[in-house]
């Protein structure tokens, strides 16, 4: 079985650490790629650039407040591109503004998540989206 290929859009590099150890804890094959602005982020998922011969995500961890491109700007171009737009994306994020939460769901993410502070709880949070995203959802083929 191939391992997951997880995107993770985060310029915070606590929150990258966070995230690489709370996947470390969990119990699938994931294959964990970084960007750090949604620049980067849509370069990626477009194969340009250094990114040519990298694999297509299974799911993206997107960041709201990146630099050079934010998310939303990022998430709107993933949802609006036929070749892109059935990648599940979790917002992933410390906004816990209503008009974040209605904008991201209006441009078609597949949930929103307010980033816990607490490792223990981060750390359980990432059980849960691995457990679901990765486990019980039948993912699209790439």
């Amino acid at each position: 079985m191939r391992p997951v290929e997880i995107l993770l859009v985060e310029d915070n590099p606590g929150d990258v650490r966070l995230t690489q150890e709370a996947l470390k804890e969990g119990k699938l094959c994931n294959a964990l790629k970084i960007v750090n602005d949604g620049v980067e982020a849509l370069s990626y998922l477009r194969c340009e650039g250094k990114y040519t011969d990298v694999a297509r995500p299974d799911l993206i961890l997107l960041d709201l407040n990146l630099p050079k491109k934010d998310g939303r700007e990022v998430l709107a171009e993933i949802k609006k591109d036929d070749n892109l737009k059935r990648i599940p994306v979790v917002v992933l994020t410390t906004s816990e503004a209503e008009r974040d939460i209605l904008h991201t769901y209006n441009l078609h993410a597949n949930c929103y998540i307010t980033k816990p502070v607490d490792l223990e709880q981060f750390i359980r949070i990432f059980q849960q989206i691995e457990n679901f995203w990765l486990t019980i959802v039948k993912l699209p083929p790439s």
